[in-house]
């Protein structure tokens, strides 16, 4: 099973980022979606998660409005696109998969994970 998650870089604040994660190796269409970040010294946090039609994103409060996560079940792929980026957002930036009805917010029922890709945002 891979993830390979790309799309990282550096931006300015208010810019924009696409992240994508293209999986391999399971059954895509039938795992939840979410990316998870963590800034240097701080906690893996959850950003965002998306059902396995597509039909229902959900965000965490402080990207809900900037961060759409979208999914192509034809393609194997998610996306995150981050819009109005601010330095907070600054992080390794992670998708993972999840065999079950949402995605575990704290990661703890994550099946699979990918290395991530690094966000910088500069003020």
């Amino acid at each position: 099973v891979q993830l390979q998650a790309s799309g990282g870089g550096l931006v300015q604040a208010g810019g924009s980022l696409r992240l994508s994660c293209v999986v391999s190796g399971l059954p895509f269409s039938s795992y939840v979606m979410g990316w998870f970040r963590q800034a240097p010294g701080k906690e893996r946090e959850f950003v965002a998660g998306i059902n396995v039609s597509g039909s229902r994103p959900y965000y965490r409060d402080s990207v809900k409005g900037r961060f759409t996560i979208s999914r192509d079940n034809a393609k194997n792929t998610v996306y995150l696109l981050m819009n109005i980026l601010k330095p907070e957002d600054t992080a390794v930036y992670y998708c993972a998969a999840e065999k079950g009805p949402v995605i575990s917010t704290y990661g703890y029922g994550v099946d699979y994970w990918g290395k991530g890709t690094l966000v910088t945002v500069s003020s």
